[in-house]
């Protein structure tokens, strides 16, 4: 006999899979045009199950990955509290991620894969590689919804605090607490890739290693060759173009 918890678990799991118009209320036909959402939603596309031919020449590996699919998120309840998501906005997510990753999990080369078709002059591989790291929470190889949604809240609805703490991480490539020269060196040489090199106005060579410079000239207060959480915060909160860039995507969905 299923407990009250349960079914109330398999009830959010329902209304997580409905496709609801954020305005009215009602259930929604699947719109002509790509909204802002979707264009978030195609950066984070999933391994379709393809042709029995192509499950054949899967690696053991892949299977074993595969194994994740049916993916579903615990409830709805309990993502409304981790995100400033409204309960409609997420089942539009919801429905719109398992669109796009209808094994309900994204892994790394599939998401390398399509972000570099928004970067088609450059090679973006690198930082996706760190985008992606940034979004896998557990550090398993994959980004499920809850993963997604929750970082996702934080960039487009969180406060200036919690974006510059996603920031921070995105550039902490080891997750020591604390940024190294090496580290935003890799960052910088990987946005100029991804950026190409046919840019206009053209890039110099030692381009990225000014930014880098420049950055650690701004943050590094104590000049002891490493920029801790409390110096980016700091440097960052008296930086007018730094915060403005903090409210680009507000309110976006």
């Amino acid at each position: 006999m299923k407990s009250r918890s349960q079914d109330q678990s398999l009830s959010d799991s329902r209304e997580l899979d409905r496709s609801y118009d954020p305005l009215t209320g009602n259930p929604q036909s699947k719109p002509n045009k790509k909204t802002i959402k979707q264009r978030f939603l195609k950066l984070l596309p999933c391994c379709r199950s393809g042709s029995s031919s192509s499950v054949n020449q899967r690696s053991i590996a892949d299977e074993a990955e595969v194994s994740t699919v049916c993916y579903r998120p615990d409830g709805l309840d309990r993502l409304i509290q981790q995100t400033n998501f409204s309960k409609k906005e997420l089942q539009v997510l919801y429905r719109g991620f398992k669109n796009e990753c209808p094994s309900g999990v994204v892994n790394e080369e599939t998401f390398k894969s399509i972000y570099s078709q928004f970067f088609p002059q450059g090679d973006s591989s690198m930082y996706a590689h760190f985008l992606f790291e940034a979004f896998d929470t557990h550090n398993n190889g994959a980004v499920n919804f809850e993963d997604f949604v929750i970082s996702l809240s934080i960039i487009l609805r969180g406060s200036i605090n919690d974006k510059l703490h996603w920031a921070f991480n995105l550039y902490d490539l080891n997750k020591d607490g604390c940024i190294t020269r090496e580290e935003m060196t890799d960052i910088m040489h990987s946005i100029y890739d991804m950026m190409g090199k046919y840019t206009h106005p053209s890039m110099k060579d030692n381009a990225p290693k000014e930014h880098v410079d420049n950055f650690f000239q701004k943050m590094d207060k104590n000049n002891d060759g490493v920029v801790t959480i409390e110096e980016f915060l700091e440097t960052c909160q008296k930086d007018e173009n730094i915060m403005q860039s903090m409210h680009m995507f507000d309110n976006v969905i």
